[in-house]
């Protein structure tokens, strides 16, 4: 049996619990309480030195850590359910799209990050939110620049690592209350997405230990 180790925040274990789901792939998850540093005590720095969500244990020799790596390796192990397309051109697209909201934003907006602006720089809570809101927008309108009228998908109206993840972007940008509505063609593939039960089921807020916004 898999085990996901997550917290229910986190985007980076949602993209992993969904990409799951849709494979149809057994897993227990077990949530660590990053919120009361959880990932700093010993027992979890052994599991991921990084001390981060999500990690991926039971498939591997050694637990899998970082939501891409993880997705890569689903998708070598478990090839139904394809969710890179067969060309080069088209994979290339999917990661690069991937990297958007897993590289390029939701490392700027994390907790840990959001407390050093607290400490070093004197970052008040509006402050913060406005921090992470701001890199939401910048994702959001690369995504915007990057979709297609009437697309429901990002790439080629089917399933990809790249909707995986627009949906943890937008989750995140919802919880820092960025109005999609200046992004259309990311609205209605966001609403074609979540109208999917893996993607629904796995949103942060179904998740064990979730606390109301």
């Amino acid at each position: 049996m898999l085990i996901l180790h997550g917290y229910w925040l986190s985007l980076a274990a949602y993209r992993v619990r969904a990409a799951l789901k849709l494979k149809g792939v057994a897993f227990e998850e077990r949530m660590h309480d990053l919120s009361a540093s959880h990932h700093n005590l010993p027992a979890f720095r052994a599991l991921n030195p990084a001390g981060a969500v999500p990690a991926l244990e039971g498939g591997t020799p050694e637990p899998l850590t970082q939501s891409l790596a993880i997705l890569e390796w689903l998708e070598e192990t478990y090839p139904a359910t394809p969710l890179l397309p067969p060309d080069a051109a088209g994979r290339a697209r999917v990661r690069s799209m991937f990297l958007l909201a897993a590289a390029d934003t939701h490392p700027l907006a994390v907790p840990r990050v959001q407390k050093r602006l607290a400490a070093q720089f004197g970052a008040d809570a509006a402050a913060g939110r406005e921090w992470a809101a701001h890199w939401y927008r910048e994702g959001l309108s690369a995504y915007e620049g990057l979709l297609h009228d009437g697309a429901t998908r990002c790439h080629n109206e089917t399933l990809s690592l790249a909707d995986l993840a627009l949906a943890s972007h937008l989750i995140g940008a919802e919880r820092f209350g960025v109005d999609v509505s200046a992004f259309p063609r990311v609205a209605a593939v966001g609403t074609s997405l979540f109208k999917l039960p893996e993607f629904e089921s796995s949103h942060p807020q179904y998740q064990e230990g979730a606390v109301a916004p």
